[in-house]
């Protein structure tokens, strides 16, 4: 501790706590950088915190060069509560600074010190998100004391309002898939930007194809954790059934370069988990809990927490659970490798804000051969709203591999998911050839040129992807170069050499976006305004006449929403049926394609359709491009649908699904107000409701395109699955013959209704979700009517001081949204707990 911390404490009237901020070694550098959780850790009584949070928060203010006076004053209650200084009472809000000055990022780690990403939109970072901050966890102490007084009645309208302060809490938590070969630089290239040096092990130890890794941040510990997740036995001892078959006698078939990866992956997986002891054993024998003493979590079906002081103390614990490798990093021999079983490995790293709602997600490049990992990794990329790939700068547009990750994952990604942006990442930008010019100005130079053309290069390539483009535009696309070692070792990089501070940027700008707080704001805003309307006993001349303008302005408005809705699923219609004369016509091309692939011998392809009907329609080669039957007869119809899919259900949060109509429903509460002043505050409170269910709906539509998108492919799976099983039984001579007849009997018999049945779903999936978003307005604002402007309830707690305080909160937050330069906000807006779902 310095004079500094000791001398604040003692000012501030808090010298009681001088000792514990010594024994956690707070100097002045870090009593900056204290956030609320460090706060609550270190000050345990709520009165005295409020008092040092609200201290702290006027100090930045005081320090800079500009600063926004009070946003609020404060109520006289609390006042009283603060000068109870013992006092455990929860305390709401006083007030707040706001800042408009540069950003501090506080990140945890040994990096934290020199992480300093430059400031694109100042009037929302620094002490304007702590600000909101403030701001945020002040309105919910003061709706926690609005729980606590409510009456202890069953009423209608106490259990509405009890569940709509529990409705209102939300974690928002954003999505960053990061995708690259091995030995492209993804792990270096998270440590960097997330400012942990030893986080992610790179460089010697070769990555693991399989396991998904999440990193994000650790809001509630001091600690670095790792929780792994396991397959169960049961898949576990299903993958052995067929890895060991694969490995079965292969005497009379030929082995071809796809063939022998496939083996040497087989046995990398097999050696990893049991060393030599599996050869000659059956999968029986292989299940045996002996093998598995070392992970009993495996054995019960349970998660295995990992807890360690530092990155680097963690990283080798995870170590034999995320990567594969004959020896441990202290060189060690290691007879047990555990990646095989492992389904993910969430990483959390403590008090880091750029992982504070953002989770970065280390993905394999194609999914998995194991059904409950690869379930999992499609659920996850289609859950991402961006996804970086990664790929070395010197063959950036040249990499095939990098390129085939984003071909075959663009559907998932873009239709079938929820994807805004792709970063195209290029690493190692401060590599240069031997130069003329060794001057730094020259070495400067000439990074500079390469990085520029390797962006040209790249962007090139990009707009030469047709079928990525149907997901995606061009303006989604975005090329960076980076160094992510020499960023590590802290050494100064000019902006050209490095663009990993615009990426530390992109994720504060996640985590900056407002609408986690204003929508808690607003919900407590319609909250409070319902409890004092219900109170009133001077709006019974004006119900029946807003009630009747209100149920004539839901018709109209629900009718606007129904015709884009209705136009939307007929051009679906006559698109689905262009796909599925298409699709008839093309079947047996596609299938020629598939059983009978240019340059592949007979014998050499017999593992792979064994491969392929064994698995529901679904090949993973090791390094060659997977193999998917049911995509590819699903592709007509997909291909038919795609532009107009995009243009239906942007993935563009500020265009909103079929055209921003659900955006564009209003009741027209502001001007009511105007007309019917008696019941001002129940009209409030229908405009909050309006705003929350809109974004629940559009939440919703976001989750449930990607089922609707998916279903062509679902119904052909579901249609050939018969049919697979049947191919997968025969053996020994003319297997292989059997099995194409059988797969092109098999569709030829199904064609005349198969693809019509894809059609018919999907079409039955659209009307559904246009059943379900209007009944979900119609009866969530006739109810919000019914219980603002039909019931009364003089007993009700008065709450007047508590809406005055709020309503100041959302008033300052529509006004600095309204002020703000439109950013796209990756924020999961107004999740409601009890949002309703789709039959």
């Amino acid at each position: 501790m310095d004079d500094f911390v000791r001398n604040k404490l003692t000012e501030w009237g808090l010298s009681e706590y001088i000792q514990t901020f010594k024994d956690e070694g707070i100097d002045e550098e870090s009593f900056y950088c204290l956030d609320f959780r460090d706060i609550d850790n270190l000050i345990s009584k709520v009165g005295r915190r409020a008092i040092f949070k609200k201290r702290l928060m006027l100090l930045k203010g005081e320090e800079n060069t500009t600063y926004q006076e009070s946003i609020d004053s404060r109520p006289q209650f609390q006042q009283e509560n603060e000068e109870a200084a013992g006092s455990d009472q929860v305390l709401p809000f006083t007030s707040v600074t706001k800042d408009k000055g540069k950003r501090k990022l506080d990140l945890q780690g040994e990096s934290s010190k020199w992480l300093s990403p430059p400031n694109k939109r100042q009037h929302v970072g620094g002490l304007v998100s702590y600000t909101e901050e403030i701001i945020l966890s002040g309105v919910k102490s003061i709706m926690r004391v609005v729980q606590q007084r409510l009456p202890n009645q069953d009423s209608n309208i106490i259990r509405f309002l009890r569940n709509k302060i529990s409705d209102l809490d939300t974690d928002k938590r954003v999505l960053v898939g990061v995708f690259g070969k091995t030995g492209a630089g993804k792990s270096s290239l998270i440590n960097a930007v997330i400012g942990e040096k030893n986080l992610l092990p790179s460089g010697s130890i070769s990555a693991c194809t399989s396991v998904m890794i999440k990193v994000e941040a650790n809001m509630k510990s001091p600690k670095y954790e790792a929780d792994i997740e396991f397959i169960t036995k049961e898949e576990w001892k299903d993958e052995l059934w067929s890895l060991l078959n694969f490995l079965g006698d292969n005497a009379d078939q030929g082995n071809d370069q796809e063939e022998e990866e496939d083996y040497r992956d087989i046995d990398e997986k097999l050696s990893a988990v049991y060393g030599e002891e599996w050869r000659n054993k059956s999968h029986e024998d292989l299940m045996d809990n002996k093998y598995f003493k070392e992970i009993p979590e495996f054995v019960k079906s349970r998660r295995k927490i990992l807890t360690c002081e530092s990155a680097k103390e963690l990283s080798a614990k995870c170590v034999k659970y995320t990567k594969n490798d004959s020896k441990d990093e202290d060189g060690k021999d290691r007879k047990r490798w555990y990646w095989p079983l492992v389904k993910c490995v969430t990483v959390r790293v403590p008090k880091n804000h750029l992982l504070q709602h953002v989770t970065i997600v280390d993905l394999p490049g194609t999914g998995d051969r194991n059904k409950s990992r690869d379930e999992m990794w499609k659920s996850v990329v289609g859950s991402c709203s961006t996804v970086w790939i990664v790929t070395e700068l010197n063959r950036a547009a040249a990499e095939k591999e990098t390129w085939e990750i984003l071909k075959s994952a663009s559907s998932i990604m873009g239709n079938g998911g929820e994807c805004q942006q792709i970063h195209f990442i290029c690493t190692k930008s401060d590599h240069v050839e031997d130069s003329d010019d060794h001057s730094a100005a020259g070495v400067r130079a000439l990074i500079f040129k390469k990085n520029m053309e390797a962006k040209e290069e790249v962007n090139k390539e990009f707009k030469k992807l047709n079928k990525v483009k149907k997901h995606f535009s061009d303006d989604c696309f975005k090329v960076f170069t980076v160094s992510s070692k020499e960023f590590l070792k802290r050494k100064h990089l000019e902006p050209n050499e490095t663009e990993i501070p615009k990426l530390q940027e992109f994720l504060q700008d996640l985590n900056d976006c407002h609408s986690e707080t204003l929508n808690y704001v607003s919900g407590a805003y319609g909250i409070l305004s319902l409890i004092q309307g219900a109170r009133s006993r001077d709006m019974a001349g004006s119900t029946a006449d807003v009630c009747k303008d209100l149920e004539e302005k839901i018709s109209h408005e629900l009718e606007k929403v129904r015709r884009p809705i209705e136009e939307a699923y007929m051009t679906f219609e006559k698109c689905l049926s262009e796909g599925v004369e298409k699709s008839e016509s093309s079947c047996d091309k596609v299938l020629k394609s598939i059983l009978q692939p240019r340059g592949v011998s007979g014998c050499a392809f017999h593992k792979t359709l064994k491969c392929v009907v064994e698995n529901g329609g679904v090949h993973k080669p090791k390094k060659k491009k997977p193999i998917n039957l049911n995509v590819k007869l699903a592709s007509y119809l997909t291909d038919s649908i795609d532009e107009e899919f995009k243009k239906t259900f942007p993935s563009e949060r500020k265009r909103g699904a079929f055209n921003g109509v659900i955006n564009t429903f209003s009741l027209d509460t502001e001007e009511l107000i105007q007309k019917y002043k008696d019941v001002e505050l129940q009209l409030i409170f229908l405009k909050t409701e309006e705003e929350k269910i809109k974004n629940v709906l559009n939440k919703t539509i976001r989750e449930y395109k990607k089922t609707v998108y998916k279903s062509l492919t679902t119904t052909i799976e579901e249609s050939m699955q018969d049919c697979y099983q049947q191919a997968a039984g025969f053996r020994g001579k003319d297997s292989l013959k059997n099995m194409r007849d059988t797969i092109k009997q098999h569709v030829h018999s199904l064609k005349n209704s198969m693809f019509e049945q894809a059609k018919d779903t999907m079409l039955g999936q659209l009307r559904s979700l246009k059943v379900f978003i209007l009944k979900a307005l119609e009866e969530t604002m006739q109810k919000s009517i019914e219980l603002s402007l039909k019931t009364d309830d003089y007993s009700l707690p008065d709450f007047k001081v508590e809406l005055a305080e709020v309503k100041k909160h959302y008033d300052y937050l529509k006004k600095t949204q309204e002020e703000e330069t439109p950013q796209i906000c990756f924020a999961q807006q107004g999740e409601a707990a009890d949002a309703p779902t789709i039959n």
